[in-house]
């Protein structure tokens, strides 16, 4: 696995929310973009991950910020995840996982002694002109929504 260059544009994407809408990379221009990918919605560790980021969004707004997470689930189980957690942010289907490869985050995996290909839990910030600026890949879920916020503001200070 190898990530993309950081200052260099961040890779594009076209994929569906779960509400079936496309969103794009463009769409989210002009803010401080905290992309996120995650392996599976609803199971524990996505879940803390994904509802601590709800509970902290306003304080994310006040940074000119927006999360995003990116996972291989259809869009319906995205709809579930979404609606059962009171999500207030995107959620987009990669299913056949090419935005993952695009940034670096899909590959060979370990649990429980058994191998399988899958979503790297890794979170990128996105400058405003669309720049990577920052690759977090070294985090708990339960503080993930902490270290986001705190990066945010140091890079905004």
């Amino acid at each position: 696995m190898k990530y993309p260059e950081l200052n260099a544009a961040a890779p594009n994407f076209s994929l569906q929310n779960q509400d079936g809408d496309t969103r794009t990379l463009a769409d989210y221009s002009g803010k401080w973009l905290v992309l996120y990918f995650y392996p599976k919605a609803m199971t524990p560790g996505c879940t803390t991950q994904a509802c601590e980021l709800r509970n902290h969004k306003a304080e994310l707004e006040a940074l000119n910020a927006v999360a995003v997470g990116i996972s291989p689930d259809a869009v319906t189980r995205l709809t579930k995840f979404t609606e059962r957690d009171a999500l207030n942010f995107d959620l987009l289907s990669d299913e056949d996982h090419a935005v993952a490869e695009s940034y670096g985050v899909w590959g060979l995996k370990k649990f429980m002694g058994r191998e399988y290909d899958g979503i790297h839990r890794t979170t990128f910030l996105i400058s405003p002109d669309g720049k990577l600026h920052t690759v977090l890949n070294k985090f708990k879920t339960k503080t993930h929504h902490d270290d986001v916020i705190a990066l945010l503001k140091s890079v905004q200070s």
